[in-house]
């Protein structure tokens, strides 16, 4: 018991003056200010929280994340061709698949997927 109690602070202080030299050696400050504040996609979080927002880039993200969530639901009918009926299967594919190329037809119309903007 003795044994295991020595062991246990030994490791203790080994770990405690491993990061103590870690935190004096290291060429990191702590008063510099990019670095101790969070990442705001490029934006500077110490200015104003009212300016103005691009619509064109909350655009995109937004059909970045309705497609990305539509492929998540095709994963499950690709794996379940094995397991319903082929035809009934097909059906609910190409609906799906119908509505994502209206909805693409339908951002390429209002120049949503448009970059240069």
């Amino acid at each position: 018991m003795m044994l295991l109690l020595f062991m246990s602070m030994i490791i203790f202080f080994i770990s405690n003056i491993m990061m103590i030299l870690s935190m004096t050696l290291a060429k990191k400050t702590f008063m510099d200010r990019e670095k101790c504040s969070p990442f705001e996609c490029g934006f500077d979080p110490k200015s104003s929280a009212r300016i103005p927002f691009s619509l064109h880039f909350f655009l995109i993200t937004m059909i970045f994340l309705i497609f990305d969530v539509e492929i998540a639901l095709i994963f499950p009918i690709i794996n379940s061709f094995y397991l319903v009926n082929f035809f009934i299967l097909m059906k609910i594919s190409f609906f799906f698949i119908f509505m994502l190329l209206i909805g693409l037809y339908h951002e390429w119309n209002q120049n949503m997927i448009n970059w240069m903007n």
